[in-house]
């Protein structure tokens, strides 16, 4: 049995009006003792005005919508409370349901509910999430698309292809007396593993081009002091968010910002200048920078066009093995005639940094076909991939070094659990339980 369940599934802040969800087997019975209609014998989906009481007391006028299972988001029996936005009524009406009968729910278990009723599998659970936390449109794009369920479409081709591939052998070694249907040979196994791989680097290769669109990137702008990362920052975001001086040293902790690039949010760290220092204030803000500067997505090591010395040589140094996008300020400083060809020059001071976008644009690499398809963007699903992907080509290696099929199959069967995992047919409810912990309360 699903007891019934209760959250606020609007901000916890004052507002023009609330919404106060539940769901469960006695959800009706739970929200009659409190509303002015009796709502046990509702057998459609319906719209209701009355009033929510304590004993004889009206504590607010009120909408309420009724959903019978399975025609609701969580497939059970659920309300929706539309009351006005006052944080005393809406805790109150919260109170009453708990006080009746219900539970307040735990993060996500609406959500929860949904998927394990099947009105959802997990890639669109997920989904949700990504659609809330959305900062662009863009990514609540690809968001809404997976909520369609145009995402879990992807995986049918590999769900059927194993699938058919697993029966085959099965019927092979179990029934041999069957004549005329296909031999699931060695070739076959290699043949089905190859066409797989492709189809599972391209979801892959998209997915993680998705997940750019969805999650951002962490750029970090690093450089001696004095080159002019503050002045870039500001330049990029378009406003004066760091502090800019001629002072060595004046950045002393990261400043962060983000912009929108194309539908990409660029989120921006301008750390504190990498030299020796004998300040220790300014010594922890140049460990922070280094530290940020391994967790960045990308580097834009930045050096001036007008010098170079042995700070410069350890900011190379330190940025050597990074994805990296090395850029000359303070051109306007210095002749033309003294540029290199190959090399990116901007001046932040003038604004001019269209040329850096450029660069961070040729780096994300997005066509218009990232932007418009649905992808497997998700890091547990692109997780997924890669470890279906390894157990195929286990499978081909043994194929090709003549090992049975019989025995091939373990692989198979492992990539083809690994597939249901994706949308959560395995019910695998330890996953489907840490992924829905993270989501808000009343979703």
């Amino acid at each position: 049995m699903f007891e019934t369940i209760v959250a606020l599934a609007t901000a916890p802040m004052r507002s023009a009006l609330a919404i106060i969800r539940l769901s469960g087997e006695d959800c009706f019975k739970v929200v009659s003792k409190f509303f002015s209609k009796n709502l046990i014998d509702i057998k459609t989906n319906g719209i209701h005005h009355g009033f929510i009481l304590e004993k004889n007391e009206v504590i607010d006028e009120v909408i309420l919508l009724t959903y019978v299972n399975p025609h609701s988001f969580t497939g059970e029996d659920s309300v929706e409370i539309i009351s006005h936005g006052s944080p005393l009524i809406f805790n109150k009406i919260i109170e009453l349901a708990i006080s009746n009968g219900a539970r307040m729910a735990e993060r996500g278990e609406f959500s929860s509910r949904a998927y394990m009723h099947g009105k959802m599998d997990l890639i669109q659970a997920e989904s949700i999430n990504d659609l809330i936390n959305a900062e662009s449109e863009e990514s609540k794009k690809l968001s809404m698309m997976a909520l369609k369920g145009e995402t879990s479409k992807l995986v049918l081709p590999l769900k059927k292809t194993l699938g058919d591939i697993l029966s085959l052998i099965e019927v092979n070694v179990n029934y041999p007396e069957y004549t005329d249907i296909e031999i699931a040979t060695n070739e076959k196994v290699i043949t089905v593993c190859d066409d797989l791989i492709s189809y599972i680097n391209k979801l892959i290769k998209d997915g993680k081009k998705g997940r750019i669109i969805k999650d951002g990137l962490k750029v970090a702008i690093v450089g001696k002091p004095n080159v002019g990362k503050s002045s870039i920052l500001n330049a990029l975001l378009g406003e004066e968010k760091a502090i800019v001086t001629d002072i060595k040293g004046t950045t002393r902790d990261i400043v962060e910002g983000k912009f929108n690039l194309d539908g990409v949010i660029i989120n921006l760290y301008d750390t504190a200048g990498i030299r020796e220092s004998n300040d220790a204030i300014e010594t922890k803000g140049i460990v922070k920078s280094e530290k940020m500067l391994n967790d960045a997505d990308i580097c834009i090591a930045v050096f001036d066009s007008t010098t170079f010395d042995n700070e410069d040589k350890k900011i190379q140094e330190l940025t050597k093995n990074k994805k990296t996008i090395v850029v000359y300020n303070k051109f306007d400083l210095v002749e033309n005639t003294n540029k290199h060809d190959g090399l990116l020059y901007i001046s932040a001071l003038n604004n001019n940094v269209e040329p850096l976008k450029d660069a961070i644009r040729r780096y994300i690499g997005l066509s218009k076909e990232n932007y418009e398809n649905p992808s497997i963007a998700n890091t547990r699903e692109i997780g997924l991939l890669e470890n279906i992907k390894k157990s195929l080509e286990k499978a081909q290696l043994d194929a090709k070094n003549g090992v049975p099929v019989d025995l091939i199959n373990v692989y198979i069967q492992d990539a083809y659990l690994k597939v249901l995992a994706l949308t959560g047919e395995d019910h695998d409810y330890d996953i489907a339980t840490e992924i829905f912990s993270r989501f808000c309360l009343g979703k």
